[in-house]
């Protein structure tokens, strides 16, 4: 009784007003794009309330006022998206996507640049996250090309909001559960055993990725992404709104290369988004193609 009481106290202490609510909303919007809806308020207080503590603040409205206007707010910010932002991810993620990626997608844009004479090839992970997509694309990248790699010119730009799961990312240590659905013959090869069910990312694999920290409601940070043959840009555009839904798929679009390919959550979609892209349907798969 005691405990549920205290509970409550502590509930309400840190409620957060209709007012502080739309405040924050509209910042987190103004800085990042990130879209919360009236229905997900409970879920801006949950998740701000250790922030509050953290900062000594007594109240929302107090810490809205410091990421507007104290010295250390860009610090905060940083920690704002954080919180604020889902980092679940795995290797081998929705295999009907990766198995696309790897026997159809990649295939086809390796072949083609073969014949042209043009072994240059850039993937680009927008939200990026820990890490695991832009390793794995890496990865698979290994596989395809074997000895060939060395003749290649291989980039992966793999961004994310968050400086904090960056420097998870860059470290490139990875849980059993995070391999949860990669083959053991992979694990061996590209991976070493550094504790008790920790692993960490074998140099080879690292040295084709290049991390930093982007926001996509940034137009000129997305326009200094060099031109991509592949984006992976999964589980990211459901936080957005139509209208910044609308402004990241136009950027993607300009920064692919002709006959490009866009990879979006296999439970997002691009319909009422944008028309530019031409869907190519696979067996439990789309990817979105820039035809020219």
């Amino acid at each position: 009784m005691s405990l549920f009481a205290k509970g409550i106290t502590l509930k309400k202490d840190l409620e957060i007003g209709d007012e502080e609510f739309a405040q924050l909303r509209d910042f987190i919007y103004s800085q990042c794009g990130i879209y919360i809806g009236d229905s997900r308020k409970y879920l801006l207080e949950n998740r701000l309330a250790n922030r509050l503590k953290e900062n000594n603040l007594k109240s929302f409205g107090e810490y809205y006022y410091f990421l507007r206007y104290d010295p250390g707010r860009r610090s905060e910010i940083n920690k704002l998206f954080e919180v604020i932002t889902t980092n679940e991810t795995s290797f081998y993620r929705n295999p009907p996507q990766i198995s696309l990626f790897q026997d159809v997608i990649l295939k086809e844009v390796v072949d083609r640049k073969r014949a042209e004479s043009k072994k240059k090839l850039h993937i680009w992970s927008a939200g990026c996250s820990t890490g695991e997509e832009p390793y794995n694309l890496s990865i698979i990248v290994h596989e395809a090309l074997k000895g060939e790699l060395p003749l290649w010119e291989i980039k992966i730009t793999a961004n994310d909001l968050s400086p904090g799961v960056l420097i998870s990312a860059r470290r490139g240590v990875y849980t059993r559960y995070s391999l949860r659905s990669t083959p053991e013959n992979i694990i061996e090869k590209y991976f070493h055993q550094v504790s008790p069910g920790r692993f960490a990312v074998k140099d080879r694999v690292k040295d084709l990725v290049e991390f930093s920290q982007i926001n996509l409601s940034d137009r000129f940070q997305l326009k200094q992404v060099p031109r991509s043959d592949i984006i992976f840009c999964r589980n990211v555009i459901i936080y957005f709104d139509t209208e910044m839904k609308k402004n990241v798929i136009s950027s993607f679009y300009d920064n692919l290369l002709p006959r490009g390919y866009l990879f979006i959550g296999h439970s997002e979609s691009l319909h009422n988004i944008s028309r530019a892209f031409r869907p190519v349907h696979y067996p439990g798969a789309i990817v979105y193609l820039k035809e020219g």
